[in-house]
């Protein structure tokens, strides 16, 4: 009898053992912070490289009092489903297009227009200007998101089937562009006929013909094989994106001083890898089109603005709102 209670009052001290630590285990997530990230590239992308450096530094500067999840691949949904999530709160940061967050404030319409940026460097030298990039960033806060951070999305370039030397060898070919008034627009003033088309079209259309001539960054040479049914790339640079990191603006405001400290560092980290990681696939895809047999043409591209001068007077006027923001860009391009 004796032995038989001792037996039942070490399995009833287990029990409680296990229920404190199963207790303590549960009080420890409880107060670990969960950071959720979610992005619609695949994994060797460049952003997806910047948002590992961040989680690094997070997790080195943080240690156990975080845990930070990355969505690769579109798992948590499209842009716009992932965009919902954040809002909602169910994520916390999300990497998205530029052009995806339009509709939640024209401010980011200020990508679309042509010629805004002299170059990459210029785009570069202006997003990190923080008078610039706050606006950039502080526009979507009535809706709940605020940017964090700002990626490298590379200079949107014409390829066609013939080789493009001058504005007149663009004029009646048929461009396909993404959806949008400014894409639309632009096409016009080069006197191309506009073609929308979704972007895992394009190689089939070049190949019959159903297109002339598409603009991209030079990694849809590669990523996608245009290269293999375009062999002439014209450095146009008419235009020149970015890609956001956005937050969920109640997440963000919820942050400790020592988080805040550590996520805005990290922040800088994820843009200045990125940055990094996208000059190397693109120096590495010109090279392999190369090979592939793509010629890439350099051109003076002083008539081609010329033409667009129009356009993006017209798209300034029809958004008010822009003009402030373009003077900026003008004015932080033209200091030393």
């Amino acid at each position: 009898m004796k032995k038989t209670l001792v037996i039942l009052l070490g399995f009833f001290m287990m029990v409680c053992l296990n229920a404190c630590s199963k207790n303590a285990d549960e009080q420890a997530d409880k107060q670990k912070r969960i950071i959720s990230i979610a992005t619609v590239q695949p994994e060797d992308h460049p952003i997806s490289v910047g948002l590992r450096a961040m989680k690094s530094y997070m997790k080195e500067q943080l240690g156990d009092a975080v845990d930070v999840k990355i969505y690769y691949n579109g798992i948590m949904g499209g842009n716009s489903e992932a965009l919902e999530l954040l809002q909602m709160g169910t994520l916390n940061l999300v990497a998205t297009s530029g052009s995806n967050l339009e509709s939640f404030d024209n401010t980011y319409k200020i990508f679309g227009l042509p010629y805004l940026f002299k170059d990459e460097k210029s785009f570069r030298k202006c997003m990190n200007n923080d008078e610039f990039k706050n606006q950039i960033y502080n526009c979507t806060s009535n809706k709940g998101i605020r940017g964090v951070a700002w990626f490298a999305n590379g200079v949107n370039n014409i390829y066609a089937s013939k080789p493009i030397y001058t504005p007149d060898d663009i004029k009646g070919l048929k461009l396909r562009i993404q959806s949008s008034e400014a894409n639309v627009k632009l096409a016009q003033g080069f006197g191309a006929a506009a073609v929308v088309m979704a972007y895992g079209e394009v190689y089939t259309a070049l190949q019959n013909h159903v297109i002339d001539a598409a603009m991209n960054p030079e990694m849809a040479l590669i990523s996608m094989k245009h290269g293999e049914v375009a062999k002439y790339y014209t450095r146009t640079e008419h235009q020149i994106f970015t890609d956001m990191l956005v937050g969920n603006a109640e997440f963000l405001d919820s942050l400790s001083d020592k988080e805040k400290t550590v996520l805005d560092e990290s922040f800088e980290i994820a843009t200045r890898v990125e940055c990094e990681e996208w000059d190397k696939q693109i120096n590495e895809c010109i090279a392999e089109a190369e090979n592939m047999g793509v010629q890439f043409i350099d051109v003076d591209k002083a008539p081609f603005e010329k033409l667009q001068t129009k356009v993006r007077e017209e798209l300034l006027a029809a958004t008010p709102s822009l003009q402030p923001l373009y003077d900026k860009v003008q004015e932080i391009q033209k200091e030393e």
